[in-house]
């Protein structure tokens, strides 16, 4: 029995480790009576807190649609000027519990799952608010390239409100794609 105790640790920790990246900040509370179907289709990245997967883009966008599997196809796209080259990245995600519940797990490498929690949305699905695990993932997203002013300054007032750091948002640039 000893000899499988260290293997127990492992799998127990990698365990640990792999589901740490699907929970959810204390004060953000996944959208209730949520429906995927009204959720698929094209979002335009409006604000993000950067991280190195993002680092340079404009003109970030993603799709989602559904799987053979039943979960969602992701589509994230943006352009990165320093390359003048579009990039391009295919994910799946997951429900975390009930599929009414925007609270998601997200993976575009192998078994690593990211937790997407859809904690501000319009009732017409025109915008959301999505957080990863922590505080340090925020994006604000529209379904048009641009969001009224109004809109974006109630979203961000409840962002920093709910402990992210607003002050480093990135007001991401959505021109019309260059001429190829």
């Amino acid at each position: 029995m000893m000899e499988n105790t260290p293997i127990k640790i492992l799998l127990l920790a990698t365990a640990l480790l792999l589901g740490g990246c699907v929970t959810k900040p204390d004060n953000v509370t996944p959208v209730a009576n949520f429906s995927s179907a009204k959720y698929l289709g094209t979002w335009y990245e409006i604000a993000r807190l950067d991280h190195s997967f993002e680092k340079g883009l404009s003109r970030v966008s993603a799709t989602y649609s559904v799987r053979d599997d039943g979960g969602l196809k992701v589509v994230n796209r943006g352009y990165k000027d320093a390359d003048a080259a579009w990039k391009e990245s295919v994910g799946k995600a997951y429900f975390v519990g009930s599929p009414d519940q925007a609270y998601l797990k997200v993976s575009f490498f192998g078994p690593f799952y990211g937790a997407y929690i859809v904690f501000d949305l319009d009732p017409d699905y025109r915008y959301s608010m999505v957080s990863g695990p922590d505080t340090s993932y925020l994006w604000l997203l529209s379904r048009t390239p641009t969001m009224d002013a109004a809109t974006k300054k109630r979203l961000v007032a409840k962002a920093q409100a709910l402990g992210f750091d607003t002050s480093k948002l990135i007001y991401v640039a959505q021109l019309a794609p260059p001429a190829t």
